[in-house]
């Protein structure tokens, strides 16, 4: 399930990076970087667990649901940081 929801995280941020790519000032290029790793990186473990052990290939539960938010708050909370860094519009000195 967290495969899931970083997935389609991944694919809004993308579609908000493209929409602004002239102007990225708020570097949605990162944050869908982050997001496309994380993604890849959950869907060869996914691959991999089934492949070795069996079962299903995607578990609907709490525990994985929980598991996707973190990711995609830990995610988000890296790309603050970045935009932080850049400081697009001159607030932080």
């Amino acid at each position: 399930m967290w495969l899931l929801i970083i997935a389609y995280a991944a694919v809004i941020s993308t579609a908000l990076w493209y929409s602004k790519a002239g102007n990225d000032a708020y570097g949605f290029k990162y944050l869908a970087l982050i997001l496309w790793g994380t993604a890849i990186m959950a869907f060869i473990d996914h691959l991999h667990s089934y492949l070795t052990e069996g079962g299903e290939f995607l578990e609907a539960s709490l525990d994985n649901v929980l598991l996707g938010l973190s990711a995609l708050l830990i995610a988000l909370i890296m790309w603050i940081v970045i935009v932080l860094i850049k400081d697009p519009r001159r607030v932080v000195h």
